[in-house]
């Protein structure tokens, strides 16, 4: 008789813990796709600014013209973490570079925050 109890409690007892488990998996899916979820606008705005920067290297011959046609870019595409002052243009072989750089916060909770950080240049 006295066995008979103890599985029973054993049963419960795991079925318990599988049941936290199932929460812990599902707060960590929803934590996953939240994250995710705001990350896809990051990476989104990272490639038209990297095709705004491959864009104006090659319509621009002058600092200001690439600029210019960087923000023209910018505008379209709805770039908002950089312009074109924050674009580093140097010549390489004859050939226009732009590079650039920045980050990206997104808020987790309290004061932890996940960063982004973006360097790229054109070829």
């Amino acid at each position: 008789m006295g066995m008979g109890l103890q599985r029973t409690a054993a049963r419960s007892r795991q079925r318990g813990l599988s049941f936290i488990g199932v929460i812990f998996v599902g707060v960590l899916a929803v934590a996953a796709f939240a994250i995710g979820g705001q990350s896809v606008p990051v990476f989104i705005e990272y490639a038209a600014i990297k095709k705004a920067a491959t864009k104006a290297a090659r319509e621009g011959s002058t600092v200001p013209e690439i600029r210019a046609a960087f923000d023209r870019a910018a505008q379209i595409d709805d770039i908002h973490s950089i312009s074109g002052q924050d674009l580093e243009i140097t010549k390489r072989n004859d050939k226009v570079v732009v590079s650039f750089s920045y980050s990206r916060e997104i808020p987790l909770a309290g004061p932890a925050y996940l960063v982004y950080r973006f360097k790229e240049s054109t070829n």
